[in-house]
């Protein structure tokens, strides 16, 4: 067995949800959560079919974000893992309708950070072990940090007052 570590590649703005799921009907279960909870996003979502003819599976409202979504979900090559790539949103508007779609297994991430998935490869395929979700910790917040997200949750409209 090997261990490999994939770089995703994206836009710097660009969010990602990266999951595991275990049914074809996962791309379109997927779409229809989003635009039925969040319609204004722009998306693309590929899924790594592992069974069968084992294609990637894609949909999405966004030609530049389906592609993208395609080429990571290619680059990883892990049965049963999908890639949702969004601009006009963030994750957290998403997230719960995500892991509450029947199939959905797990979440591996949700960001616009830099990410390295983790995978382990076998003679029978390719599957997730993790995620590098961004850098490590360079310190404590300081009472300015702690201004500084206060403010800034209040800024885009995630907390009032």
């Amino acid at each position: 067995m090997q261990i490999l570590s994939i770089p995703v590649e994206k836009p710097e703005a660009t969010n990602l949800i990266l999951g595991q799921s275990h049914f074809i009907k996962t791309v379109e279960d997927l779409h229809e959560a989003i635009v039925q909870t969040a319609p204004h996003l722009r998306f693309g979502i590929a899924f790594c079919e592992s069974s069968g003819p084992a294609l990637v599976r894609r949909t999405g409202n966004d030609d530049t974000l389906i592609d993208l979504a395609v080429r990571n979900a290619l680059a990883v090559a892990a049965g049963h893992s999908f890639f949702v790539f969004m601009e006009n949103g963030f994750p957290l508007s998403i997230l719960n309708t995500i892991k509450t779609v029947p199939e959905v297994c797990r979440v591996f991430c949700a960001t616009a950070n830099p990410v390295e998935v983790v995978v382990a490869e076998s003679p029978q395929g390719r599957g997730i072990l993790g995620v590098i979700d961004g850098v490590s910790p360079r310190g404590v917040e300081s009472e300015e940090d702690v201004r500084a997200r206060v403010g800034f949750l209040r800024k885009i409209g995630y907390k009032l007052g």
